[in-house]
């Protein structure tokens, strides 16, 4: 394992439980290739935590405030 990746970790193990769990899914349907059944498996997780959805949002708009954002550009993805 790369130094990064154990970086990553390290900071995830910091989160609540709930937004670990979150991270691992969408981690592992990243490493496995998306697939409909991986993105049902994620909908269903923030569906039955709205506050993480909201946090997230909240933290999105907060960073956007802040200019730590910059626009999508579908050709550099």
């Amino acid at each position: 394992m790369t130094k990064l990746l154990e970086q990553a970790f390290e900071e995830a193990r910091k989160l609540p439980d709930a937004d670990q769990d979150a991270m691992a899914i969408w981690l592992i349907a990243e490493i496995n290739g998306r697939n409909h059944e991986d993105e049902d498996d994620f909908d269903r997780l923030i569906a039955s935590r709205p506050d993480v959805l909201n946090r997230l949002a909240a933290e999105a708009l907060a960073d956007r405030r802040a200019g730590r954002t910059e626009p999508l550009d579908p050709d550099r993805l």
